[in-house]
């Protein structure tokens, strides 16, 4: 089982090194959060919280850019990856997204994932001039003419709503960069089925996670996709727990993923306390999961 450590939310200036010490105690990658702006009021409902209201408070907390800061983060770490979690692909043209992701994979070796969500706040998608309504056909385009553009080769995209002459890409990467699909409506568990390379879950008890990997194992099976390579990246909710995390890891889930530090610690944290539960998470969970297993 591979451990994500989320940097979502957290002071910038502490960030080159939180992932360093993360890469250090035996975190296998880094989750990045993505979202433009912060609006002052918003009508859209974040679909993971019981009161619709999402689980960050709007002042204080930066959100960079996501692949200039991998690329920066990439070139001070050796071995850890990165993954979006998630990056709302369809809010974007994804000819930009396909230079972007294939640069910075290009120069880390590979160590890139895009996780990739349809996007819940429709005041993004209205500021940028982006049918709301239409993101799922978008996102599923954006998957074809991603994967297109990222083989190097001249291709061509015609579709409802990006229409590609032959063209050509350049750095493309050296290995195919992974799709993860995030989300846990019928919706986002269907197309990660048929179109993703993995699954990123959003936080949910054991017994639900168990059933939405089942689900997936199901409707990929029906995409008859069911023997080629998936991986599942589950967060549970609560304090992480040894039992637990060895019945997904027999169940086969490929990662799970530490919350970010203002879940855990508070609001604010210093850098020594950071490490304190970094260090603490991969004496505690990461070591006794792999002995186990």
């Amino acid at each position: 089982m591979d451990f994500w450590q989320s940097v979502a939310f957290m002071e910038t200036d502490q960030l080159f090194e939180v992932v360093k010490i993360c890469e250090e105690v035996g975190f296998d990658g880094v989750m990045v959060s993505d979202h433009l702006l912060h609006f002052e009021q918003t009508l859209s409902r974040y679909p993971y919280s019981k009161d619709g209201k999402p689980p960050w408070p709007t002042e204080g907390i930066a959100w960079p850019e996501c692949w200039s800061i991998i690329g920066a983060l990439a070139a001070v770490t050796e071995r850890i990856r990165f993954v979006t979690n998630v990056f709302i692909l369809p809010l974007r043209n994804p000819i930009e997204v396909a230079k972007a992701t294939s640069s910075v994979a290009h120069f880390c070796e590979g160590r890139l994932i895009l996780g990739a969500g349809s996007g819940w706040m429709k005041e993004e998608f209205d500021l940028l001039g982006v049918d709301f309504k239409t993101r799922g056909k978008r996102f599923n385009e954006c998957i074809d003419v991603l994967r297109r553009l990222w083989t190097g080769q001249a291709v061509e995209y015609h579709g409802e709503f990006f229409d590609i002459p032959p063209v050509k890409m350049s750095p493309a990467p050296s290995t195919p960069i992974p799709i993860y699909i995030g989300g846990m409506n019928p919706n986002a568990l269907r197309r990660a089925a048929r179109m993703g390379d993995g699954w990123l879950g959003a936080g949910q008890t054991l017994e639900e996670a168990l059933e939405t990997v089942k689900r997936l194992e199901e409707l990929r099976l029906e995409a008859g996709r069911g023997g080629q390579p998936f991986e599942t990246i589950v967060p549970i909710g609560g304090p992480p727990k040894v039992e637990v995390l060895k019945r997904l890891q027999g169940a086969g889930v490929g990662g799970t993923v530490s919350y970010p530090f203002s879940f855990n610690i508070g609001p604010t944290s210093t850098l020594e306390q950071k490490r304190a539960y970094l260090e603490g998470y991969a004496n505690d969970i990461i070591s006794k999961v792999r002995r186990s297993g």
